[in-house]
């Protein structure tokens, strides 16, 4: 039997999201695949040997004891993993292989997640387990229209904690917060002047609140974005990782980006969870 979740790429309302206002977020076919086979005890293999998340999800159901090997989907050849919610869709490939009911899913893997992790929005556990293009709102998932965009990798991974530590130290976050749904809200009918917007007010946030969101790299994404007369900002909590664009001329900024050294990566939209039982013999 087989298990696949998909992984996340955040469009928008990344940071305001930790404070109830709402999120956009596409799930992409890089994510998470798990083998399960026979064993008379239940057995765990990972990549790299850390099974904390998957672990936790199998002991939550509890799953039955089998072999679980987990490995990544579509894996990309980067230094370092580029942030595409890897602990939130290994948690929901664990669950969907140990066999947990669909309408447990989103819920119990929440709890997992946050439980191992320790804080967080839930924006990466929800587009995994649910799929497709979200937005996600205090908990709540609904169907959202978000059009594809090009991901280029930085150049640095980055972690995310750090930076929502200081975030959430800054006090005077409100007028961000409401700014950052209004903007949210507009970026269906207005994909590419929203970003724009969404990328100077997460320059300006960062800068109160003593965030390490741009880097070099990061810059000169978005710069070659907007000289083509699109718009770029990072995925998440920037720091390095992906950058997410859209701009009119594809093929003339794909090129731009990787002359200046730049890869961008081959992550396609994706549905819901899978699992694919054997058939019977």
């Amino acid at each position: 039997m087989q298990a696949f979740a998909p992984g996340k790429l955040v469009v928008l309302g990344e940071y305001a999201v930790l404070d109830g206002a709402p999120c956009l977020a596409l799930a992409v076919r890089n994510g998470v695949v798990c083998n399960v086979s026979h064993a008379a005890t239940r057995t765990i293999r990972t990549p790299d040997g850390d099974d904390r998340f998957v672990r936790a999800a199998l002991d939550a159901l509890p799953a039955p004891a089998a072999t679980y090997a987990f490995r990544d989907a579509m894996p990309l050849d980067l230094p370092d993993k580029p942030g595409l919610g890897g602990s939130a869709a290994a948690v929901v490939a664990a669950l969907v292989a140990g066999g947990c009911p669909p309408d447990r899913l989103l819920p119990l893997a929440l709890e997992v997640h946050r439980a191992v992790q320790g804080s967080g929005s839930g924006i990466d556990v929800a587009t995994s387990a649910t799929g497709g293009a979200i937005r996600f709102e205090e908990g709540r998932v609904t169907p959202s229209s978000i059009p594809a965009p090009v991901v280029v990798y930085s150049g640095s991974s980055a972690r995310t904690g750090p930076r929502v530590q200081a975030y959430r130290a800054w006090a005077a976050r409100q007028p961000f917060v409401d700014a950052s749904a209004a903007l949210v809200d507009r970026f269906p009918s207005e994909p590419i002047a929203t970003v724009r917007e969404a990328w100077r007010l997460l320059c300006g946030m960062a800068e109160a609140a003593g965030v390490a969101y741009r880097t070099p790299g990061i810059d000169r994404i978005v710069a070659w974005a907007e000289a083509l007369g699109g718009a770029a900002k990072p995925s998440g909590a920037g720091g390095g990782d992906i950058v997410v664009a859209w701009v009119p001329d594809v093929p003339g900024f794909v090129a731009r980006v990787a002359t200046d050294g730049f890869t961008v990566l081959p992550v396609e939209p994706s549905g819901p969870p899978t699992r694919e039982d054997p058939e019977p013999t």
